[in-house]
């Protein structure tokens, strides 16, 4: 009898250690595959349907991969002639990619909504990170007065055997994605 409770025992430790463990979440490999393609830019197109990126679709859109190492990348974002966007990630030691969205005004100046995103989920993967809003994000949500944004998740993928990047936003009865395609370099936006 003692010998059945020592066996249950260790085995709800393992269990509970098993749980405890951090999930794989691919941060480092992601990072690292975004790499080779630091110092070029790529051509993207809006591959959802939502008649409010309508704009956006009929523009270029370029994702600029300006600056890149092992722990961070900067992405600047171009749609047509606006250069006011800017993706930056960062890996914290935790494994996990954070995720900010930076804005701005044609000054250069932060923009009132700015700084949002959020850390890489459980859910992310070596080719795909999700980032659901985290409480600083919605925050700003509230003070910007835009709650339904609170809801929002990002994600990010590489795939660099289909030469693929993408970035999409997800929240109830919002979908949006845009695909860059990696197989050749563009010309980078020269900003205002």
């Amino acid at each position: 009898m003692l010998l059945r409770f020592a066996i249950s025992g260790t085995a709800l430790l393992l269990t509970a250690c098993q749980q405890e463990a951090p999930a794989e979440l691919g941060g480092t490999e992601f990072l690292s595959s975004v790499k080779p393609y630091c110092g070029n830019a790529y051509l993207g197109r809006v591959v959802s349907n939502d008649p409010q990126d309508a704009e956006w679709a009929s523009q270029a859109v370029i994702a600029d991969f300006e600056y890149c190492t092992e722990t961070a990348a900067r992405i600047p974002l171009h749609v047509g002639e606006d250069h006011s966007r800017m993706w930056l990630l960062a890996l914290g030691d935790d494994g996990r990619i954070a995720l900010r969205h930076r804005h701005t005004h044609e000054d250069g100046s932060p923009d009132a909504v700015t700084m949002y995103g959020g850390k890489s989920s459980d859910a992310s993967t070596v080719t795909r990170q999700e980032f659901p809003a985290d409480d600083r994000t919605k925050a700003l949500f509230d003070a910007e007065d835009i709650p339904v944004s609170k809801a929002n998740v990002w994600a990010m993928e590489i795939h660099p055997d289909q030469d693929m990047f993408a970035y999409e936003l997800k929240r109830p009865e919002r979908f949006f994605r845009v695909e860059f395609d990696l197989s050749q370099p563009v010309e980078t936006p020269a900003d205002p």
